[in-house]
């Protein structure tokens, strides 16, 4: 049951991002070009996205967070950790620049690798990549 679950949450989710245009780096880019208000250029309309998103995900969190058990079963574990680190800040900076360079977040961008566009799959094989040597270096614990 839960693996069903997750793949239609999986797939709303995909949906989601490909309605939403999330997975068009050029339509991220101009939402994150914030410099581009002044000449009328900016797309607030991913503001919307997130705003749905956290409309959806506030009250589910607040559901889910007195919970010991997922509502199809298994054990539920949310973070609990608040310490703000070094680590985290430049992990936060890494991907912020990565987004704001590229216009992709990971999940976007394997929504994306739908289309088969040779710039995804580089940024896909490179975010891959980044994440092993982050492994390897024991930087993701």
């Amino acid at each position: 049951m839960r693996i069903i679950v997750s793949l239609i949450c999986g797939t709303i989710f995909g949906f989601g991002l490909y309605i939403s245009g999330m997975i068009d780096p050029q339509k991220v880019l101009g939402f994150l070009d914030i410099w581009a208000i002044t000449d009328g250029g900016w797309d607030p309309s991913l503001a919307f996205v997130m705003g749905g998103g956290l409309a959806v995900a506030i009250p589910i969190f607040q559901f889910a967070k007195n919970r010991t058990e997922a509502v199809c079963g298994g054990e539920m574990s949310l973070p609990t950790n608040r310490v703000i680190t070094t680590k985290l800040v430049v992990g936060g900076l890494l991907f912020g620049t990565g987004w704001g360079l590229v216009g992709y977040c990971p999940g976007p961008a394997l929504s994306a690798l739908a289309f088969g566009h040779t710039d995804t799959i580089i940024f896909v094989v490179a975010m891959i990549a980044g994440m092993g040597g982050a492994r390897a270096m024991g930087l993701n614990k």
